[in-house]
């Protein structure tokens, strides 16, 4: 066929590897520039490319179109092919047609990348034959191109779902849906929580939900995906009926009740070691522990898995500790609710940084921890008067700057022997840093030049 690719990133230059690969004709065009690194994949490969345009008629003559998940529905160029009839899939789709190995499938307005990084992790720790693909930024596609593993750990977004039509996922798993990215689905959680369902459409396996998030509840009841399929809660309540098969004993260990046709197992897994902390990262472990045991590790194997994993940098990760402070890096929480989860899992005092692009946010839900929690917050962005207004009547001190350098400095200051400094926004990082990696990575700097200076006295 004539395959067109839509996009030269990771995604796209990957299904442009693997069509060439399965003896397809292929063109890339990307509206922007290519990075190099893509580029030169692409020459090497003598496949033809352009790049800050897109030429209509060479895009029109496809057999099919590969799309970018970065492309929305109302581009032109997708407008254009619609209104021909050409056929339009992700890179996930055309992957999938060309791999026998289990892929693993993980999706959820929050916490897709610490489950696909854990689940990854306890299998390979194990010894299985495992590959990390999807949005954590790894083409399953060029992946696909030698096949040389048994299972896929596969991050997938509702966009690279968007266009997916028969991939069929071996185990598919659904960790949450909250109101993201609606203006892509006409302002409607429905088509959102629609798209995110398309994970567990063609499943061959199971499907894995979390029956404490009532938006998923509500999306699996609608879909009639409860057939095949294994929830987990925080507790165990009765309201899930005879598929909750993970739940958090009183002691805090996992209970795990699969059924007969997925390995009919009854046992525990002990969590209490994992360096994952909060209610959100409770969630995100019953999920992988549960696809690990489905997967047949056993509760021993997990347990030591559990151990030795490290989560991506900038959720809830500890980057340092002076004088007894910790210092831990949460600026992955650019809204309310991963804010939240951050301040509900750390039990010490806080000295609180927080502040950035405000996204429309309501704050409510955090006044009670901030009022339990916070002996300070310091507002780090260019407009901090909302943040002001909402946390100045419930913490104790509060203060802003514009410099991540002077809000940990100040913030060691404030803080005592024992206490937390959480740098956990609940906004976006656009108004002072690049993205929420570079905010992460300078706070991260500022510790360690903190470090290697001497003590800084108490306030």
């Amino acid at each position: 066929m004539q395959i067109v690719i839509l996009g030269a990133a990771e995604s796209g230059v990957g299904a442009a590897l693997l069509a060439q690969a399965k003896g397809h004709a292929v063109f890339v065009s990307d509206g922007g520039s290519i990075k190099p690194a893509y580029k030169q994949k692409l020459t090497q490969a003598g496949i033809r490319f352009e790049e800050n345009q897109h030429t209509l008629d060479e895009i029109l003559r496809a057999d099919e179109v590969v799309k970018s998940p970065g492309i929305p529905e109302k581009a032109p160029i997708i407008q254009a092919l619609r209104a021909k009839g050409t056929p339009i899939i992700s890179e996930i789709e055309l992957a999938g047609r060309y791999t026998q190995a289990k892929c693993i499938c993980i999706t959820g307005t929050n916490g897709k990348t610490t489950t696909t990084l854990l689940t990854y992790h306890l299998l390979k720790e194990a010894g299985m034959s495992v590959g990390l693909a999807g949005n954590v930024g790894y083409s399953l596609a060029e992946q696909v191109i030698e096949d040389k593993h048994d299972y896929y750990v596969v991050e997938l977004s509702s966009f690279q779902l968007d266009d997916t039509h028969n991939f069929a996922p071996w185990l598919a798993i659904l960790l949450n849906i909250t109101p993201d990215h609606l203006d892509r689905y006409g302002y409607s959680l429905e088509n959102y929580a629609a798209a995110k369902m398309r994970v567990a459409r063609n499943v061959s396996g199971c499907f894995i939900y979390n029956a404490g998030d009532p938006e998923t509840r509500k999306a699996v009841a609608a879909s009639g995906a409860e057939k095949n399929a294994l929830a987990f809660d925080q507790q165990f309540d009765g309201h899930t009926g005879e598929n909750l098969a993970a739940w958090y004993g009183q002691d805090g260990t996992l209970q795990l009740h699969l059924p007969e046709w997925a390995q009919s197992r009854v046992d525990s897994v002990n969590v209490a070691n994992s360096p994952l902390i909060g209610q959100h990262n409770q969630q995100n472990m019953a999920a992988a522990i549960l696809a690990a045991r489905v997967v047949g590790l056993s509760p021993e194997q997990i347990e030591q898995g559990l151990v030795s994993f490290k989560n991506a940098p900038h959720r809830l990760q500890l980057v340092g500790e002076v004088n007894g402070v910790k210092f831990i890096n949460d600026s992955k929480a650019t809204n309310v609710e991963a804010a939240w989860f951050a301040l509900d899992g750390v039990q010490q005092p806080i000295v609180w940084i927080a502040g950035g692009t405000d996204k429309g946010n309501d704050y409510t839900s955090l006044l009670p921890l901030a009022k339990q929690k916070a002996k300070a917050l310091i507002c780090l962005g260019v407009d901090n008067e909302k943040l002001k207004a909402s946390f100045g009547i419930v913490v104790p001190h509060l203060e802003e700057t514009q410099s991540v350098e002077t809000a940990v400095r100040r913030a060691a200051e404030l803080a005592a022997p024992g206490d937390v400094v959480l740098l956990s926004p609940a906004c976006a990082s656009f108004d002072l840093f690049k993205n929420y990696e570079d905010r992460g990575q300078q706070f991260a700097a500022a510790v360690e030049k903190l470090s290697q200076e001497k003590s800084v006295p108490s306030a």
